[in-house]
């Protein structure tokens, strides 16, 4: 956490602070084509010079008229050329704070796929999974914190500390700001900040309630006589579950698609889903994996890993046919303003777009099809660090375009963001394992659980 905390103010200090700093980094990387350029410049050419001198004479009143042609041409091309060292200045001072985005939503939404996992689980009532309930729940301990984290870089973004969200600008629904953007502007009704940030809110707090809430219940009824605070979760579970299908829908459009609000996709939200909800599942075998290691969890045998293996493997092809679905039909239709998303991924983004596919498919294709891998625990690990890296990739993929442009690379702040959450995260976790046994011995179920074998 130190370190990444170190690597984050280091992002920041580093990030240009004015339009002279950028054309001084633009100017030391094209420096190269500025020499060569000087080599075919006009007046490198005597019979040109000469040529254009006579002509000059000859016609006084056209090259008068030219010239103020020209001085207009300069002065336009001067104000496109402001307005391009201001387009990189906002990407620059970006990225710091769109590597922070990344990592702090990914981690997040790691903890909201346990959460998820874990009241599935409550609700169809299974037999196998009750021994890793308190794995569970220690991760999804992760959630509250990451939600004050996260809530606050959305107030910062409201409050223009960043450019991470084109809409929050200024002028860009006013139709006297030469800002102004009609599309923008038709949505903000529903892209506008109070509206944004009390949404955000409300959902984060009420998974948090959740989050809260089970995880009581569930100490509660190892010291009951009775079933009261199971059955008390089965209904909070079955009522969390209907309000996080459509929370989640709406802030995978809040929080993420509407970084490029020209572009919308309906299969966004389950896209979404897809890729935090395998990071979930795959953290939960991961901690289950060192726990059991460590000589905890007793009671975990390989049924248990093999059924999380095959989780990992089944919402990973799951993942594939959203990623590929949403690919294929809007690449297909070939629509400006829908293909314009891919285009500029493919192009900008070519090897981070494409081995996210690799790390998220096919890896887990190749090694996880085989039944007997699943019970083979570096095997496991060895997939669960590609599936998790995979998976960052894919947020990566899906913030970075429409918040760095093509300013993008793999440095400083992003490997800090994700040091600094990841200490965080396994912090919080593992302090919350320790604070209850690891063992929910009073669920009915825990029998059958205890001795699941297949």
């Amino acid at each position: 956490m130190a370190v990444g905390l170190l690597g984050i103010g280091y992002g920041f200090y580093t990030a240009p602070k004015d339009i002279k700093e950028v054309e001084k980094l633009l100017a030391a990387d094209s420096h190269g084509s500025h020499d060569v350029a000087k080599h075919e410049a006009p007046d490198s050419h005597p019979a040109k010079a000469e040529s254009h001198e006579s002509n000059s004479h000859a016609a006084p009143a056209a090259h008068e008229d030219k010239s103020h042609a020209a001085e207009a041409h300069v002065v336009d091309a001067h104000a496109e050329h402001e307005a391009h060292l201001t387009h990189v200045l906002h990407q620059l001072q970006n990225k710091p704070w769109a590597a922070l985005y990344v990592a702090c939503i990914f981690f997040m939404l790691i903890a909201l796929g346990a959460l998820a996992f874990y009241a599935i689980q409550q609700v169809a009532q299974a037999g196998w999974s009750p021994v890793l309930f308190r794995v569970m729940q220690g991760i999804t301990s992760y959630l509250p914190v990451g939600s004050v984290l996260f809530f606050i870089l959305l107030i910062l973004s409201g409050l223009h500390f960043n450019h991470l969200f084109v809409w929050l600008g200024e002028g860009v629904t006013d139709p006297n700001s030469s800002a102004y953007d009609h599309i923008i502007a038709g949505k903000a009704g529903y892209l506008n900040f109070p509206f944004w940030i009390v949404r955000a809110a409300i959902f984060l707090l009420g998974w948090s309630l959740y989050q809260y809430y089970s995880r009581k219940n569930c100490l509660a009824q190892d010291e009951a006589n009775d079933n009261l605070y199971y059955k008390k979760n089965f209904k909070m579970s079955a009522a969390f579950l209907v309000f996080f299908i459509v929370s989640e829908s709406i802030m995978s459009w809040d929080w993420i698609m509407s970084i490029d609000p020209h572009w919308f996709s309906t299969l966004f939200g389950w896209y979404v889903f897809a890729s935090f909800f395998v990071s979930g599942i795959t953290t939960i075998a991961m901690v289950t994996l060192y726990l059991k290691s460590k000589g905890y969890l007793e009671h975990v045998n390989t049924s248990h890993i093999h059924d999380l293996a095959k989780f990992m493997f089944g919402i990973s092809v799951f993942w594939t046919y959203l990623w590929f679905s949403q690919f294929m039909l809007i690449w297909y239709a070939d629509i400006p303003e829908e293909v314009t998303y891919y285009v500029t991924r493919i192009q900008l983004y070519n090897l981070p777009f494409f081995g996210a596919v690799a790390m998220n498919f096919l890896f887990p294709l190749l090694i996880l099809i085989n039944t007997d891998f699943k019970r083979i625990t570096w095997v496991l690990v060895m997939a669960g660090i590609v599936i998790l890296l995979g998976h960052y990739v894919d947020f990566f993929n899906m913030i970075m375009p429409g918040t760095v442009g093509d300013q993008w690379f793999i440095g400083v702040p992003e490997i800090a963001s994700i040091l600094f959450f990841l200490g965080l995260f396994i912090y919080v976790v593992f302090t919350a394992l320790t604070k209850a046994p690891l063992l929910a011995k009073r669920n009915p179920f825990i029998e059958e659980s205890k001795h699941f074998h297949y």
